[in-house]
């Protein structure tokens, strides 16, 4: 944005945010089965300065809690006294999948992720997406929307963007994570239907449902300043390098190894943690411990995703895999040797 410009309100409906001021918002998505209004908690911090818009979406889906402190330090705890342009942060999308602390909308079982950009009249999950779309998300230039691995997994810290998309790459890039993984996500997905809008938007996987893990959330708020470095909202800032970096193209170079038998399952390899082909991943047995069924990796490479509940039946999910080269190989290897510049607060595994 050219710094010349001058400042403008956001507005919304029912609202409107002028140069200079912070709004905390209850905006209303929706009703309970007695009328009363179910509302989502939106902050919108708007700049003395001109600059572009951002949004911060966390909790989506209503159980992925590493997202919604994430967005909430950043909203409440940082100095936005310098700020140039506005924040736009709804720590909790789905309001109504969090206050029950299930994945989806009760009830309907949809699958909010899915129901982007929305549409007015149509299904509940719609209704509600249509209503944040059009009133918030829709009038930003960029966005970060943060998530989990759903229960009973756990993901390492990495960015999901369609790196085709040239806006996209560099605000994934800007991010600084180790990983990206270049996907241009499932039709109705949050971060694609506004990438194809012209809003580009990227996913932060970090960690599992339920909790709050402090390490990566520290994780991602680095990432977020490195972000408003890279497009000027803090211009006094640096971009971060993480240290080592791949992105990862392709379903050949990664995949989802699955359990053949039913049984308990003892995990060998850590999320983020480096594999060569052929070591073991995961070791399921029967409840006698009599039968055992070793489960190696196909390829050498990184672990994405692992399981964290320790039953599984044929066909669950057991790791995520993605491949990597020599060379990154060896840069991870190198990089995870030195000291950590955050003083060890972020675990080699998880970086």
């Amino acid at each position: 944005m050219d710094s010349d410009t001058e400042p403008s309100s956001f507005v919304f409906e029912g609202g409107e945010v002028p140069p200079g001021e912070t709004e905390h918002v209850w905006f209303p998505v929706s009703e309970t089965y007695l009328g009363e209004p179910v509302t989502t908690p939106v902050t919108v911090i708007n700049g003395a300065r001109a600059g572009p818009t951002v949004f911060l979406t966390a909790a989506v889906h209503g159980d992925e809690l590493n997202g919604v402190e994430v967005v909430r330090e950043v909203a409440r705890e940082w100095d936005h006294d310098g700020i140039c342009g506005t924040l736009v942060c709804l720590p909790v999308v789905n309001t109504l999948g969090f206050v029950t602390q299930q994945r989806y909308l009760p009830v309907q079982e949809r699958d909010l992720n899915r129901a982007f950009p929305g549409k007015a009249g149509s299904t509940g999950a719609k209704r509600i997406a249509h209503r944040l779309y059009e009133n918030f998300l829709s009038q930003c230039d960029f966005g970060l929307d943060f998530h989990t691995s759903t229960r009973g997994r756990t993901n390492m810290f990495h960015v999901r963007a369609d790196m085709s998309d040239d806006a996209v790459a560099r605000l994934a890039r800007a991010f600084g994570s180790n990983m990206i993984l270049d996907t241009d996500g499932s039709e109705g997905m949050l971060r694609r239907e506004l990438s194809e809008a012209g809003v580009p938007t990227i996913t932060v996987e970090m960690g599992q449902a339920h909790r709050f893990e402090r390490r990566l959330i520290d994780h991602a708020l680095d990432g977020v300043e490195s972000v408003f470095a890279e497009y000027e909202i803090y211009p006094t800032e640096d971009v971060r390098w993480p240290g080592w970096r791949t992105v990862i193209s392709g379903w050949e170079d990664k995949t989802w190894l699955r359990a053949d038998v039913g049984g308990l399952v003892e995990v060998h390899a850590d999320r983020g943690a480096l594999v060569a082909e052929g070591d073991r991943i995961c070791t399921i047995t029967n409840p006698f411990k009599t039968e055992k069924t070793v489960v190696e990796a196909p390829f050498g490479g990184v672990v994405v995703g692992v399981l964290e509940n320790p039953v599984v039946s044929p066909g669950n999910p057991l790791c995520h895999l993605a491949n990597v080269d020599d060379n990154v190989r060896r840069a991870i290897e190198l990089h995870r040797s030195q000291p950590s510049p955050a003083g060890g607060d972020v675990p080699a595994a998880e970086e």
